[in-house]
Formats: structure tokens, sequence, C-alpha cells
């Protein structure tokens, strides 16, 4: 009996393995990817932490010393450094400042910014409080020169004098670069730390029964807000709610939702970036992919991966900060979901039959064809931006939307052909679709 038993249990183990081993990659998302669809308006914070404050990572260190410990060496930690503290983090050649550089290291008191450009923040008296300002120089980390850096240039150019000396880093930028600040005007913490991804933790601290915010057991689009209050270039929401213009809003217009914590709805404190497909703007091409960085979340939320909730966190381990741009973890990380004959593609049997190049060549890394480098982190810097649309950009599109030829995937490896003959090849490869067809108006 106990040897027909094992023999029987033996055959469905078999069986159950066989079923397993042929199941699509992304069966084990399929509980995330069919929750129960939550409203944006509807807020999720914790009740627990309606009266909460914030208390800094430190606090946080005492019970989860392993997610502190890789947040600590990751880049968010390094956003905003104390150069008193050390003078280490200081990255940019002093030396060669330009002579009309309205500051000098002896005058900064924290740095911004690292990996792709280094700012400077100065302390200053501005509409009658104590503030920060930006040095007029910034240090580009890519090509290691200084170049000038105009912070009242973007959207909110009629909202600011056009003097560095006279422009707040309070209301244009610690909102998001200092924990705490963006709901309470308080610099609690000078990085991107626990709390501004999990909410105020006082309350937590006193008992750990009291939870705060964790965006993976939430409805998956909601999750993504967590990081979309910062990687998704947007507008001071009173333009809308009050129907001002950024002139209206002088000396007081914000570049992050104010007011909003992990959990709220973000829909209620931000205001996205404007876009009309087919119109160039000065943060995104005609076909909406980015021409600046911290873009991610305007780019995302059109693509298909996004309504159907896979989050960013899938992608990103948000404690280390993973496969990042300057990092990227290769094939792997999307071959975790998808591979060859699933139901979610890709729909050929080999990487060679899907990309018309060789398996191990360039021209067959997914992020090459699906996330092209399309925008710049200054307008002296090098293509370095990742699009986050995923769709494949064909040569007929990024003529047809006016972009410049380096942003399509083909031509950023094949410079020594136009876009009319990469967009010959793929139809020679029979890689066109309907949509994609020249002269079709496309959508």
């Amino acid at each position: 009996m106990k040897k027909r038993l094992f023999f029987v249990s033996l055959t469905l183990l078999f069986f159950a393995a066989l079923i397993w081993g042929n199941l699509p990659k992304i069966t084990p998302y399929y509980t995330q990817l069919t929750k129960n669809r939550i409203g944006l308006n509807v807020d999720l914070q914790p009740q627990a932490q309606k009266d909460a404050h914030f208390v800094g990572s430190s606090r946080c260190k005492e019970c989860h010393d392993e997610n502190y410990h890789d947040w600590k060496a990751s880049m968010h930690a390094k956003m905003i450094q104390e150069i008193k503290k050390d003078p280490n983090v200081v990255v940019a050649d002093f030396s060669t400042l330009p002579k009309d550089a309205d500051f000098a290291l002896k005058d900064a008191v924290y740095t911004i910014g690292s990996k792709f450009k280094q700012r400077y923040m100065i302390p200053a008296t501005i509409n009658g409080k104590d503030d920060f300002r930006l040095g007029n120089y910034q240090w580009n980390t890519q090509n290691k020169k200084w170049q000038h850096f105009k912070p009242y240039k973007y959207w909110y150019h009629d909202s600011y004098p056009h003097d560095n000396r006279q422009f707040p880093t309070s209301t244009t930028c610690d909102g998001c670069h200092f924990t705490g600040y963006m709901s309470t005007e308080k610099r609690v913490e000078p990085a991107i730390a626990c709390e501004s991804c999990h909410g105020p933790g006082s309350n937590h601290i006193e008992d750990p029964d009291n939870p705060v915010f964790k965006a993976n057991m939430n409805d998956p689009i909601r999750t993504n807000e967590v990081c979309l209050q910062c990687h998704m270039r947007n507008r001071d929401k009173r333009i809308k709610t009050q129907n001002l213009t950024a002139k209206d809003l002088w000396m007081q217009a914000k570049d992050y939702p104010s007011g909003y914590e992990a959990g709220k709805a973000l829909i209620d404190y931000k205001l996205p970036a404007p876009f009309v497909h087919g119109k160039e703007t000065k943060e995104f091409w005609a076909n909406g992919a980015a021409k600046k960085n911290r873009t991610q979340g305007n780019e995302y939320i059109h693509d298909s991966m996004y309504k159907h909730g896979v989050t960013c966190i899938n992608c990103h381990d948000p404690h280390k900060l993973t496969n990042t741009a300057k990092k990227p973890q290769g094939n792997n990380a999307c071959m975790k979901c998808h591979s060859f004959g699933s139901i979610i593609g890709p729909h050929q049997e080999s990487i060679e039959a899907h990309t018309h190049h060789k398996a191990h060549s360039k021209g067959s890394l997914c992020i090459e064809c699906h996330m092209p480098k399309t925008a710049k982190h200054t307008g002296k810097s090098p293509l370095t931006v990742r699009s986050h649309l995923f769709s494949f950009t064909y040569p007929i599109e990024t003529k047809m939307y006016g972009m410049p030829p380096e942003t399509n995937a083909c031509y950023a490896c094949h410079k020594d052909k136009n876009l009319d003959t990469l967009q010959n090849d793929l139809k020679k490869w029979g890689q066109l679709e309907w949509e994609k067809l020249e002269g079709h108006p496309l959508k």
C-alpha cells in the first residue's frame, strides 16, 4: 500500500512539475495582475498614519536593518549630501569653475545628485524667509564640464525672477529631494528615504501593529504612484483646480505634488505635464517619448504593461535600486515574465528569429529596441535616458514625428544608413504592422 502511494505521489509530482514547467513565466504574478482595481481617487494611506509624523530612516534601521543597508548604498540615499560632513561628495572640479559663477565651493551646503549631474545648494533669504538657492553653474558628470544652469527656465519661467539668487529650492526641488518636505515643508532628512515611499512612521515605531504604507499590498496601478510622485513631470495642481496660470503663482509655483504622502490619492495632488499625441513639447517628442529625464511615469502610463498591472518594483528593486540605465540587468529582467512562444511573447522560437540579430549582440538586447535612449539629462549631455514607452518605434515613425535619427533604436547602431533604408530592412524581414505602414495616420 505504501509502495503504491509512493508511486502515485511521484507520478502526481511529475505531472505537476510538467504542468508548472510549461506554464507561462508570468504565472507567479497572476495574483498581482488580477487584483481588484481601486479608483485613482481612493485614499489608501493606513488610518494609523493619519496623525503620524516623520522620524527619519535611522529609526527604521532599528528593525529593518537589511532594507536600510541596501537603501543606504543606493543613489536615493545620496540625492542630497551635506558637504561639511563629507567633502568627498563633491564631484566637480572647482578649480575650473567659470569666473562669472555666482557662488564658490565655500558657499555651498548641499550637493544635489552626482550620477549624471551635480548642482549646489546655497543658503539664501528669499521672499522673506530662510531658504536655499542654486548656483548658476552645474557640473555635467557625463562630459566632465561646467555648464550654465538657469533653474527658472522650465514651465514655471513666469513664476520666478530670472535670477538664480532669487530662485528658491523650497518650492521647486525640496519636495522630492528631502524626505518629509512634500507634506510638512520641513526638511526631515536630506535624502529620498524610507518615509518618502512608506509615509510617516512615528506610530509604527511606537507600535509595529500600526502599519505603514506598503506598495506591493495594494492595487498595482496605485502602487506605481509611490514612484510617480517624483518620477513624473508635472505642473502645479492649482493651475487646474483654481484655474490659474504660472504667472498667477508668482514665487509660489511648486514643481512637486505638495501635500502628498505615500498611499494618498496622487491624482488629488499632481497635475501631469501636458502632452497631446503628435505635438512635440519641451519635455516630450511628438510620439510621447521623453526628451528629458524624470519622465518615466509620463511615458509608462500609456503602456499596456502598466494597464495590466506590471509595476515599477517588478523591474526595479525599491531598496537596492537595481536594473538602472547605467547598470541594466540585461534580457533576464524581461525574460522573467516573457518567454518564446508564450501568450505574451515574444512570438518566435528564438531571440535571433525575434530580433534578426545574433543572440549575444547589442541588437538582441531587449532594452535597445524597446527602451531606446531618447532623452538627455541636460541640453549638453549625451542621450542616456531610456524611454519607458516600451513599444518599438519604427524608423518611419521617427521620421514622421520629426525626431532626431539618434533617438531611433535602429539608427542608434546603424548610423551608416538613413531612416528610409532602415525601414526597408524591416519590411524585408516582414517586421511591419498595419499601424506602422508608410503614409498611415499614426494614432
